[in-house]
């Protein structure tokens, strides 16, 4: 797809570029901020001052929280606020983020980020996990639950999280289980910027309170990774799946609120380029995709014979094209 019909078609693909984000998903969550203010203060009316972006790549969440949190505060100031990103993928630098690259569902990593917060656990999580849109929304909620299991470990009692979801008929009982272990505001956002053909919405959820009502096995960093003296279940979805019953209050449809100008750009809509218009780059294409090496080995085998091997420049050219690709994927 060229760059202009690309431009013409997404408004806020356009913007990102112009904006200098690396995705167009950095407006959903501006424009969940705007509705929410979860960037504001936390449950006390504390700073924030420990954010978590999981499944951060390509980095535009990130971006917002730097934005946000840590580019307005003095040099002094900027050393008491840590966010950090995890994700499987190596991303470029974001001024104020620490990256770590680690498994979500993983021990160690949580490990890792309580380390960078000095032992303390986060106030606010943050995850735009995407599956694989071929499958349905019960995998993707499966994936949030994922999600959960390392935000038991890291967030905070009254602590926030905000995760991508796909609506559909899991949605009920995934915002009944997201109930049972926030005590305070549950919600399903709709950002005007996130498209109205898509499923896709956000669950924001207020004062956690898993220490109250988890076993030690699934909030702590130290226990062992295996079930403890007192059967006390492993897993998230293992302990979800042991509630007897959920109270009238867990059963309560959530809300779902539409978040940003309703006035302003459509993201279903298309918008005419103007005569000085300019097509721009990605902000930040992927460090490492990981299907190129096939991707050139494909183009090697299906080379003339006698062509030999692909030269170090179509190499170099192949990269930055999928690398492209792969970035338009991302955005959107």
């Amino acid at each position: 797809m060229g760059k202009s019909s690309r431009d013409k078609r997404d408004i806020f693909y356009r913007l990102a570029k112009v904006e200098g984000w690396r995705a167009r998903s950095a407006y959903k969550l501006l424009q969940i901020d705007d509705e929410f203010n979860i960037l504001a203060k936390d449950h006390n009316g504390n700073p924030l001052t420990r954010v978590v972006d999981l499944c951060a790549a390509p980095g535009s969440w990130s971006q917002v929280l730097s934005k946000k949190l840590w580019e307005p505060l003095s040099e002094v100031d900027r050393r008491e606020v840590k966010i950090v990103a995890v994700d499987l993928q190596a991303m470029a630098p974001i001024p104020g983020v620490t990256q770590l690259q680690g498994d979500i569902t993983s021990r160690e990593t949580a490990d890792r980020v309580i380390q960078q917060f000095e032992g303390k656990k986060a106030q606010l999580v943050v995850c735009d996990v995407t599956g694989l849109h071929d499958l349905d929304e019960y995998v993707q909620s499966h994936l949030v639950l994922a999600a959960l299991t390392i935000c038991a470990r890291i967030l905070e009692n009254g602590g926030t999280f905000v995760a991508k979801v796909f609506r559909g008929r899991e949605a009920g009982l995934l915002g009944a289980q997201l109930r049972c272990l926030f005590v305070g505001e549950v919600v399903f956002a709709k950002p005007s910027s996130s498209r109205n053909s898509s499923l896709e919405s956000f669950v924001v959820c207020r004062k956690f309170r898993g220490d109250t009502v988890l076993p030690p096995s699934l909030t702590s960093t130290t226990a062992p990774d295996h079930k403890s003296s007192d059967n006390s279940v492993d897993s998230l979805v293992g302990w979800l799946s042991e509630l007897d019953q959920l109270t009238p209050e867990q059963r309560i449809v959530l809300p779902f609120v539409a978040c940003g100008d309703l006035s302003g750009y459509d993201a279903d809509s298309c918008y005419e380029l103007g005569d000085d218009y300019t097509p721009l780059d990605p902000v930040q294409p992927p460090l490492s995709a990981a299907y190129l090496d096939v991707c050139r080995k494909t183009r090697s085998a299906a080379a003339p014979p006698g062509a030999g091997n692909v030269k170090p420049e179509d190499d170099r050219a192949l990269d930055q094209i999928l690398s492209l690709q792969l970035e338009e994927t991302q955005l959107s």
